[in-house]
């Protein structure tokens, strides 16, 4: 006698366009069809006024048959939560939420990003909604802790969220120079950057810098590029992901100086994942990101970044294979694998 297969909704907000938490999102519909026990549906509720992206639409069909692109409290979402026996939110959305536990659903929820503590109604109706959770995840300590401050719930864990890590090892010897991965835009630390490489005078030829990503900073970032008279810089824009690849591995060094109270920071374990460690940045999730191999500096403080990457440039070549090495095996006990989600969705 065959068991009926449990059915499983993968849902979350979105902006339209293909981000972090929709990579996860896609991960884990993935990952869910291929078990036997499980039929899933994979929802992407649309912010006020949003619009679906062809990219993220090819890349969730390309995992799923049953892929929706929702708006908020319509009838096709309450029809997806109606047939769903459990659900796997992504952040808090309330009417979401609140109607899984109405209709007795399970709900399993993964928090993404750090509380917001104004008083008004969203941040009230948030603060419930994770409450209301079966079980909750959030994907650093840092974010764990804005959510429950103090004393944790038995209900919840922290580990973080990430999706098809870049693999590969690149021979350290032949690894040259800094590398920042990221939306041009304010506080992502892209200024800092720059100012500090040029403090330190380091010899691009033997200590390159490679921008890449593009978004609304770039008049002021080329600016500054001319102002420092740093004509070497390189930065390609946003590059494929065999191009990411190829520039992360054979980088010496990841930077990610952000000072936004980091939710958590995937660049650096995209870098851990082929050995390459980082500076980041005391700010939010980034040292958990980072890992026990990162070097840490002040978010915001130039000389402190700069003193930072001129420790990376004097380093023995035996003290920095040693990093190399810790970053990527540090990544099996920060990691959980996917079928961690499977038991979870079981027990």
């Amino acid at each position: 006698m065959t068991l009926a297969r449990k059915k499983l909704l993968v849902v979350g907000s979105t902006l339209g366009c293909y981000g972090g938490m929709e990579a996860f999102m896609i991960t884990v519909a993935e990952a869910a069809g291929n078990w036997p026990e499980y039929e899933v549906r994979l929802c992407f509720k649309l912010v006020n006024g949003q619009q679906e992206e062809p990219n993220l639409v090819k890349a969730a069909n390309a995992v799923c048959e049953h892929v929706s692109f929702v708006k908020s409290n319509s009838k096709e979402l309450f029809r997806l939560i109606k047939w769903a026996d459990a659900l796997h939110v992504q952040n808090t959305p309330p009417d979401v939420i609140f109607l899984a536990r109405a209709l007795s659903k399970k709900v399993f929820l993964t928090v993404h990003n750090w509380r917001r503590t104004d008083l008004g109604l969203h941040s009230l109706l948030w603060k419930f909604s994770v409450k209301l959770a079966h079980r909750r995840w959030f994907n650093s300590k840092f974010v764990w802790e804005t959510w429950e401050p103090g004393k944790k719930s038995m209900r919840s864990d922290a580990f973080p969220t990430v999706s098809n890590l870049p693999e590969g090892w690149h021979p350290p010897e032949l690894r040259k120079g800094f590398l920042f991965i990221g939306r041009w835009i304010n506080n992502k630390g892209i200024e800092e950057i720059l100012k500090a490489y040029a403090q330190n005078k380091f010899d691009s030829s033997e200590w390159p810098l490679t921008i890449l990503g593009d978004g609304p900073l770039r008049p002021q970032v080329e600016e500054l590029i001319r102002e420092l008279g740093l004509d070497d810089i390189i930065t390609p824009g946003f590059v494929d992901v065999d191009a990411k690849k190829k520039y992360l591995t054979s980088a010496k060094w990841l930077l990610a100086p952000a000072n936004t109270k980091e939710d958590l920071g995937l660049t650096p374990i995209e870098a851990r994942s082929v050995g390459v460690p980082s500076i980041v940045t005391r700010d939010g999730g980034l040292p958990e990101a980072g890992g026990p191999s990162a070097i840490i500096a002040e978010p915001g403080n130039v000389n402190d970044l700069a003193k930072c990457m001129k420790l990376a440039t004097e380093m023995k070549e035996t003290d920095y294979l040693k990093r190399s090495r810790l970053a990527k095996s540090s990544l099996t006990d920060f990691l959980r694998p996917l079928e961690f989600y499977r038991e979870a969705y079981q027990n």
